[in-house]
């Protein structure tokens, strides 16, 4: 028996699977900001209380938050402090002299989360080569603590040059910390990120210990209210790479959950697209909140090791903190069910990226909301049932969405009707368009990609958003809604490591090479032993990021084999140039090439989850013509007005029924809205698979 949870910005949605009888069991509840745990009892307790089943019963828990990113944002992290080089204190400002907009003249730069008068300062310094020029002075690390505790600091983040090649600097710093001061919550940047490059390794230790006492705290508080409801199983946290680790890692690690929500709805899809023989998607999840596109090539998400948290410019690449660790690939932007529409100072429409999330939500959700929202705009045109939101749990006000709508389309000159799909078609345009810059900046042709839509909103927009990128084909999973859950419950247990070791390939010590694999593997095998892994079911994978000398930025070229020595060398130029060309449709062919880092993946095997058996969260299934509930009057561009079209209840449509658009397909968590050119069919897996051509 497992549960996955996902707390979204408007949503917390729940996935009960009971592997005994082979049903799964669904929840959804609305996310409570101030204390996020308590969404996620009321929930679990909903979803339990309605299968039947015990707390007792349940033998794994898997979680995913926002919980990380929301810290950073807000700035609801502990008073941190950094203790670095001599010299390099303002690297976290100075960054790599980037601005993001080179024609804002007043342009603002993320704040660092450490004020400069917190920034300290040490006499050490480690060569490249990993030897010590001064080591660390012992008297004046004591200095330091004692200011720091004057200063009532609580956390510290200890990132030395070159500690990344050798770090005994930082272990002795680590040392005289815990001798002196040892309530203070202290991370290592060779622990946290062992890589080349200061400033992000000094950004992304400075992060990871400034979440480090809130993510305890949080943990530690939803484990006390698990306990109290009679839970004894396993907790484990969805990390941003794809795979899930320990509370135990979850605390010393908490910057490596910055994306972990969104990186299960990646997940899913890919799980998805593998069983259904469709290696490459585009995946799309839209929720209340935000809306997240990620290409699955092959059967995996793309994934990536440079990300950005707290951007000032909310979805503007430059302009956030930089934080390296492994993260699934995507791209996120303000569009979600929530997100607000205004008339900007060009008497444009414009939608997002604030958002009216849960609280007070949408206009319709009656909560004292009165801005008009993307909820609201489809509510009016017809995609959503007043009566049927949340499967009849939750009431939609639609004299209020209209009044919300109003205030734009009032000024604008425009019908509420015409204001309403204006907003729809914006938000469409925007996702689009995101989605396809996505795309083509990885060397990837979208119109070449089925459309994989999910999550709340996701299905209500993803046949115009198929139309915009003229995708091939579109595919929404039974309980479409609460798909992220499913990639909780089918992601295994891994863990990311990273060494950097650089020298030109020709150069290379294979001997220290392997050293630094045996390194990370023992660790990673410890990690999951830890978790109740079996050494026999670890796998282990390798890559090496790699580049043409002289270039800023490298590619990471997977390993096949263990052992590496200089008879690997053509194999590996072959495999880079591989790699590259799949990128950027070229090669340099003949110029030398130089090695940065090396990264190794521990992982268990994924859990059974029989995706077939999701229909037993549906009551009865017929054909086609037997599963419409009736009709409603929807909105279709093609001819400018409302018209009445079938309603299919989701859960009554059997694997192998087909029907054609114009058409609505209801379930509890969401809705999916077909145009007229639309072909559809149920698979064996109860997804709605929609030709569009």
């Amino acid at each position: 028996m497992r549960v996955g949870v996902d707390i979204g910005g408007t949503f917390t949605d729940l996935l009960v699977y009971d592997a005994h009888s082979g049903r799964f069991h669904v929840g959804k509840t609305l996310t409570t900001p101030d204390d996020p745990s308590r969404a996620v009892m009321t929930g679990l307790r909903t979803a339990l209380e309605a299968a039947g089943i015990e707390p007792s019963a349940v033998s794994g828990i898997v979680h995913g938050t926002t919980l990380v990113t929301n810290a950073i944002i807000e700035r609801k992290g502990v008073k941190t402090a950094l203790i670095t080089t001599r010299g390099f204190r303002d690297a976290v400002e100075i960054g790599r002299e980037h601005r993001y907009d080179l024609y804002d003249i007043n342009l603002e730069m993320p704040k660092p989360l450490v004020p400069r008068r917190l920034r300290m300062e040490l006499d050490e310094r480690t060569l490249s080569d990993g030897t010590t020029l001064r080591p660390v002075d012992r008297a004046q690390v004591r200095e330091i603590v004692d200011y720091l505790k004057e200063q009532g600091v609580e956390a510290v983040a200890v990132a030395l040059i070159h500690a990344w090649r050798n770090p005994a600097h930082e272990r002795d710093v680590a040392a005289i910390l815990a001798e002196y001061a040892p309530d203070l919550t202290v991370s290592l940047s060779s622990d946290v990120v062992p890589e080349i490059r200061e400033w992000e390794r000094t950004s992304t230790t400075i992060t990871n210990v400034y979440v480090r006492p809130v993510v305890a705290k949080y943990l530690g508080d939803l484990e006390h209210a698990l306990e109290r409801i009679g839970y004894t199983g396993s907790l484990f946290i969805m990390l941003s790479s794809g795979g899930v680790c320990t509370v135990e890692t979850a605390r010393t690690y908490p910057i490596r959950l910055v994306e972990s929500g969104p990186a299960a709805g990646a997940l899913a899809a890919s799980e998805y697209g593998q069983r259904a023989g469709i290696p490459n998607l585009l995946s799309f999840d839209m929720g209340g909140t935000t809306a997240k596109a990620c290409i699955i090539d092959d059967g995996e998400p793309l994934t990536t090791s440079d990300f950005e948290v707290a951007r000032v410019y909310r979805f503007k690449k430059g302009s956030g903190l930089p934080i390296k660790v492994p993260v699934i690939e995507m791209i996120e932007i303000g569009a979600g069910g929530g997100s607000i529409a205004r008339i900007d100072a060009l008497g444009l429409l414009k939608v997002g990226p604030d958002s009216a999330g849960a609280d007070p939500g949408p206009a319709c959700y009656g909560r004292g909301g009165a801005q008009p929202t993307v909820t609201d705009a489809d509510l009016l045109l017809g995609y959503l049932d007043p009566e049927y939101f949340l499967g009849g749990r939750m009431r939609l006000d639609v004299d209020a969405a209209r009044r919300a709508i109003d205030t734009v389309a009032e000024p604008l000159g425009l019908t509420t009707l015409e204001a309403a799909w204006g907003i729809h078609q914006v938000v469409n345009e925007n996702m689009a368009g995101a989605a396809r810059i996505h795309a083509i900046e990885r060397g990837k042709d979208p119109r070449s990609y089925p459309l994989f839509a999910f999550g709340g909103a996701g299905p209500v927009h993803a046949y115009r958003v198929a139309e915009i990128l003229q995708a091939p084909r579109l595919l929404a999973p039974l309980g479409a809604g609460v798909t992220s859950t499913v990639g909780f419950l089918a992601a295994p247990l891994a863990f990311d490591f990273v060494r950097s070791y650089y020298s030109p390939v020709d150069a290379l010590d294979w001997d220290y090479v392997n050293e630094l694999f045996g390194e990370m593997e023992r660790e990673g095998r410890e990690i999951l032993a830890r978790a109740g892994v079996r050494q026999a079911d670890m796998r282990v994978t390798r890559s090496a990021d790699l580049r043409y000398v002289g270039q800023g930025h490298e590619v990471q070229v997977p390993l096949p084999v263990k052992h590496l020595d200089e008879r690997f060398v053509p194999t590996l130029l072959h495999e880079f140039e591989q790699v590259y060309r799949r990128l950027y449709e070229r090669t340099a062919t003949g110029n030398p090439v130089e090695a940065l880092s090396w990264r190794l993946v521990v992982s268990a095997p994924r859990p059974d989850l029989p995706l077939e058996r999701l229909a037993s969260i549906a009551d009865s299934q017929v054909e086609a013509g037997a599963a419409i509930k009736g009709e409603r009057e929807i909105y279709l561009p093609e001819e400018r007005a409302m018209r009445s079209v079938p309603v299919y209840d989701r859960y009554k449509l059997a694997p192998g029924a087909t029907f054609r658009g114009p058409a609505v397909v209801e379930e509890r968590e969401s809705t999916v809205v077909l145009g007229p050119a639309a072909r559809a069919s149920i698979d064996r897996f109860m997804t709605l698979v929609v030709d569009l051509h």
